[in-house]
Order: C-alpha cells, then structure tokens, then sequence
C-alpha cells in the first residue's frame, strides 16, 4: 500500500486518481464500420471534431452524446486530446458509453459515412441554413470545429451542407462543447 502523495509522483501532472493507478496497454482501436454496424440504420446519429484539442471540451461533448444516443464521436489521431484522466474525467463515465473512433483523416472519415448514407452537417456560424432545417430524417453526421478557427476547408467541403444554431444575443459564437449538445438535442427531435 502507498501514501496518496507517492501515487501522485508517479502520475503525470494534473492526473486524477484516487489512491490508486494502473498501467495497461491502450485499448485497441475501434474500426467506423464495425460501429456503425451496431446501431440501427436510419437513426444513427454521430458527432464528428475536427481537431477540437481541449480535453475538456471533447469529455463535455461525449457526455452529451451519451445523453443523446450518439453512435460514436469521430476524432482525428493526432489533432484530439488523448484519451487521459482529464477527458475521462469531464466524460463522466461517457467513454464507456459512446464509442471513440480515432482516424487518420476526417475528410476521408466524412466520404466514408457518405457512402454509408449519412447526409453530414457542418455546424458553422455562417451556415447556409439552420440547423432545424438542414437536420434530415434518417442517419446524420454533425461536424464540429476546432476552438478559434473552426471547421478546415476541405473537412467542410465533405459536407453536405452547413448550419447554423441561430442566435438573438451579443455573442457570435458558442464554446463547442455547448453548440454540439444543442446540435444533438435538435438532431434527436426531428422526426
């Protein structure tokens, strides 16, 4: 048995623990294909980031999911948080829930889910349209930007229209993780 503070020396910084660490092997990776063919067509909704990098805000967004029934959240391998104490943590219990499918490249993961029938949805402040009415009935995959500089050209140019969350305030914009629990709340109620 050892005292809390030998624990902590042993962890990196700022890891949570509560007298207790592991180390392990990383999980292996999921396979897009292999997840989406355990949800059912024609419901399947998934959230797709573009180098969102705040751990923080990747737990938020996939605790959403989890409340909203996503079938998976979609990151890029090397612009994503690694999947550590801090997004555990902000997860709350989410990455047991909502599988994370890390890939090389997200404009190819967005072909991919196009030619699993996904109409996707780039969620931007300049969006051709709201979110309300671009949300179709069927699968759907909403995209979402990175903090600051949103969403990268050609990531947008995979998508098959862009939308916006229409706001009456001062701000112009929402923290991601926000905009992506109302993109998924408005997504699950549209029939």
């Amino acid at each position: 048995m050892a005292a809390p503070d030998s624990i902590s020396r042993m962890l990196p910084p700022g890891a949570v623990h509560q007298g207790v660490a592991l180390l392990c092997e990383p999980l292996p990776r999921l396979d897009l294909e292999d997840v989406l063919a355990g949800a059912k067509p024609g419901q399947r909704l998934v959230a797709v980031l573009d180098q969102v990098t705040d751990p923080h805000n990747e737990g938020a967004i996939l605790r959403s999911a989890a409340a909203f029934g996503l079938a998976a959240v979609i990151v890029q391998d090397r612009h994503a948080p690694p999947e550590s104490g801090v997004l555990a943590k902000a997860a709350s219990g989410a990455l047991d829930i909502v599988p994370r499918v890390s890939v090389v490249n997200i404009a190819r993961a967005l072909e991919e889910l196009g030619r699993f029938g996904f109409w996707r949805i780039a969620l931007a402040g300049d969006g051709d349209s709201t979110l309300r009415e671009a949300a179709p009935p069927g699968d759907a995959a909403v995209v979402l930007g990175a903090e600051g500089v949103g969403l990268r050209r050609l990531v947008r140019e995979r998508c098959d229209i862009s939308a916006s969350i229409p706001m009456g305030g001062d701000m112009e914009s929402l923290n991601v993780s926000n905009a992506a629990a109302i993109a998924f709340y408005e997504l699950r109620r549209k029939p």
